[in-house]
């Protein structure tokens, strides 16, 4: 692997208790390019523009997709990626759905594990901050024939971070008209038109006073399927329930956790259909006790309202919650402070 070094550093020049999540970039890039059948060892190179072609095939047929990730510094300045295998996994099956060609591991971790050493200054210890990491690759070949391309460009981008949405607690609409995704398409992979499809909508609750939407099933708009950039789950009662994956609804890795983690501590966890009639049903009643969304940028963030047609519907605070308490647990594995679940850490030696 080929390693071209920034002259100077632009870490001192970054307020780090200030950042506003994906708006500051780390030194240093990896890239790899797929030409003649083949994807190259890659480089490292300084953060900087790429060049890229007007008729990319990227930009006329959205041939793209990406993968969300953090690194962690524990106290003793050790650093930890939370399941990257997952990721990598992952990675490659939106690959596979979108035709591109599928990246081999070798050059994906060790193009990760040689960026992350070189930029480890830009990880700062403590809660909420971490280095998030953005693996993406898009079709670069020139041309404008409407099939899939034959050249391909994969890069790997870092952006130091704190919590997505500080300790707020949001309040999401229940869309009913627009849908992020059908089944049969591309709703479980990454794929970039994925998030450009949901802006509009979004951009419209966000103007009523929402933060964020959940969205429901395409066919009928009453089975909830995840919201944002979030999976979702409610605690009704004592339970813990959560949408079942699909073709239509992201294989959330933070979701995977936190079943596996809420199993762990004995707590009930259902993965099934839940409606929108059940929720507020169930809110009527006072047994919906807490939403909450999972994902790499949140981690585990609370939901206090729901807006459903033009009602608003409230959740009363929990003091001893159920997220509060998994997060708690999730983070603590993330850091190195919990021996738990020693498989889910990768350190970067």
């Amino acid at each position: 692997m080929k390693i071209n070094l920034i002259e100077k550093s632009r870490i001192d020049d970054v307020d780090f208790t200030n950042l506003t999540f994906g708006k500051i970039f780390t030194d240093h890039m990896f890239i790899s390019e797929y030409k003649n059948g083949k994807w190259s060892s890659g480089e490292i190179r300084p953060y900087k523009n790429i060049s890229v072609s007007p008729s990319a095939r990227v930009l006329h047929y959205g041939q793209a997709i990406f993968e969300g990730m953090k690194c962690f510094k524990s106290e003793d300045d050790d650093l930890f990626l939370f399941r990257p295998d997952e990721n990598f996994k992952r990675f490659n099956k939106s690959s596979q759905r979108l035709a591109i060609p599928e990246i081999d591991e070798k050059i994906f971790f060790n193009g990760l594990n040689k960026l992350l050493k070189i930029d480890s200054e830009w990880i700062k210890k403590g809660f909420g901050n971490a280095l998030y990491i953005r693996p993406f690759v898009y079709a670069s070949e020139p041309s404008i024939n409407a099939s899939e391309a034959n050249e391909y460009t994969f890069l790997i981008i870092c952006s130091p971070s704190k919590s997505y949405y500080g300790d707020m607690e949001i309040s999401v609409k229940i869309e009913e008209k627009y849908s992020r995704a059908a089944k049969g398409g591309v709703g479980y992979a990454k794929a970039a038109g994925n998030y450009a499809a949901a802006f509009y909508p979004t951009k419209l609750a966000i103007e009523q006073g929402f933060q964020q939407i959940i969205w429901t099933d395409s066919n009928n708009h009453n089975a909830i399927e995840e919201a944002g950039t979030m999976n979702l789950f409610f605690v009704i009662g004592n339970k813990l329930i959560t949408s079942p994956t699909s073709d239509s609804i992201l294989d959330g890795i933070t979701r995977k956790s936190i079943i596996e983690l809420a199993k762990f501590y004995g707590i009930d966890v259902y993965e099934r259909e839940i409606t929108i009639d059940e929720i507020i049903k169930e809110h009527k009643s006072g047994n919906l006790k807490e939403i909450f969304g999972s994902g790499t940028a949140v981690v585990v963030l609370p939901i206090k309202s729901f807006g459903h047609r033009d009602q608003l519907y409230t959740l009363n605070s929990e003091k001893n919650s159920i997220s509060s308490f998994l997060k708690e647990k999730l983070n603590n594995i993330q850091y190195n402070i919990s021996n738990d679940f020693e498989n889910w850490k990768y350190k970067i030696n």
